[in-house]
């Protein structure tokens, strides 16, 4: 039974810092492709980041820069690290998984297991 549950959100001031944390179950962090996804109020869910157990970690273009995706295999954990936050990250923050082959960003509907979320509030 695969479970997956982020922490680590909260509401911040505009150009702050944030680390999310997904921690699993099932010993799935080494072996499977795993995924950041956010959500703001009234807009669908958009990637921001897959991490591959490859080890290398993909990011979506409008990421770039502010957002580092890392795991901890031997704590079966992966993070999200959020630099200079905008009011424009204000969403729900998702944690997501799938086995497979994991060579970039998929859409939301390709991943099988999610977590419950974490809630990002970022105030100017």
């Amino acid at each position: 039974q695969v479970q997956l549950v982020e922490s680590g959100g909260g509401s911040v001031q505009a150009g702050g810092s944030l680390r999310l944390s997904c921690a699993a179950s099932g010993n799935i962090v080494s072996r499977a492709c795993l995924a950041w996804f956010r959500q703001a109020p009234g807009k669908g869910r958009e990637a921001v980041a897959a991490l591959s157990p490859t080890g290398v970690t993909y990011y979506a273009d409008s990421m770039k820069g502010r957002f580092t995706g890392s795991r901890d295999n031997t704590k079966d954990t992966v993070y999200l690290q959020i630099s200079s936050l905008k009011p424009e990250d204000t969403a729900m923050y998702y944690c997501t998984a799938r086995f497979g082959l994991c060579n970039g960003l998929s859409t939301d509907d390709k991943y099988t297991y999610w977590g419950q979320g974490t809630q990002v509030t970022v105030s100017s």
